[in-house]
């Protein structure tokens, strides 16, 4: 498969019409078409239904459109990577990222290194653990900030010194936002919201301790703008780390005895980085390990 007929494929699974394809490609229909049975044929298989000017991916199509994206996207990170290496520390780094209040350690972290290094640029992906997780393992993002616990025994690391504090948002006319602090019997046997990720769930169970068995989870999710909306419409109280955003119509309130949870900052073990990859990694050990605070 050339790269070039993937980024044709793309096109064409994206508009659902080979006319409209061909023409974002500055290329002729009957090229394209002629190209797209070329594919099937290379592949074996059938990757386009048509029913009238339309175009419908197969199941196949479907499995190929998702690994073309992700070979397109590796393909793109490598052209610069590899473009700016004669041009001095340059390029641009990609790092995954879930919502937590240590983001901002880590862009202070890209501040001071911006600063010795302007001609970076940079890549930031928003995502839960497993997207992150994943995506460092194909090579898509360098980088990828976890809330512990995880096991992170296939990376090197560092521990950023930001905690998140847990806490719940909470409609601002439940008797529960008129509380200075949440103990685990106010959310005893009420709807509540909040992640489903095992190793996470596990440390609030924990936190219930005599309360767990009577906890209801009515809903689960990784974005908190999601949840918070959810927890608007009445469905349930989210359980989450806090961050430093104000929901209308609803109120933060901690969690006692207090529970926080770490964040650290990954990266693949024995992996040749870019020169710009492998800076920000060396700048970000020596500044951690020579800062308590940033």
């Amino acid at each position: 498969m050339e790269l070039r007929v993937l980024k044709y494929f793309l096109t064409v699974a994206n508009e659902g019409n080979i006319t409209r394809a061909a023409g974002l490609l500055h290329i002729t229909q009957p090229t394209l078409s002629r190209q797209m049975i070329q594919l099937e044929e290379e592949l074996g298989v059938k990757l386009l239904k048509r029913k009238g000017h339309h175009i419908y991916l197969t199941e196949d199509g479907v499995l190929l459109k998702r690994r073309a994206r992700e070979i397109t996207l590796l393909a793109e990170k490598t052209q610069k990577e590899l473009s700016h290496r004669e041009s001095g520390i340059a390029g641009e780094i990609s790092i995954g990222s879930g919502e937590f209040r240590s983001s901002r350690c880590l862009t202070e972290l890209l501040a001071q290194f911006q600063a010795e290094h302007p001609l970076v640029r940079y890549e930031i992906y928003s995502g839960n653990t497993e997207n992150i997780k994943e995506r460092i393992e194909r090579g898509i993002l360098d980088l990828g900030l976890l809330m512990e616990p995880e096991d992170i025994s296939k990376y090197d690391f560092v521990r950023l010194p930001q905690k998140e504090k847990w806490g719940i948002l909470v409609k601002e006319d439940s008797p529960l936002a008129e509380k200075e602090s949440i103990r685990p019997e106010d959310l005893a046997d009420i709807p509540l919201i909040m992640t489903r990720r095992e190793s996470v769930k596990n440390e609030l169970l924990h936190w219930f301790g005599k309360y767990a068995g009577r906890i209801e989870i009515m809903a689960g999710g990784n974005l908190l703008y999601n949840m918070a909306s959810m927890a608007r419409s009445g469905i349930g109280t989210v359980v989450t780390p806090v961050l430093e955003c104000a929901y209308e119509g609803l109120k933060y309130v901690p969690l006692t005895p207090e529970l926080k949870s770490g964040t650290v900052l990954v990266w693949k073990k024995d992996q040749p980085f870019s020169s710009a990859a492998q800076a920000l990694i060396d700048f970000i050990r020596i500044t951690c390990r020579e800062e308590k605070h940033f």
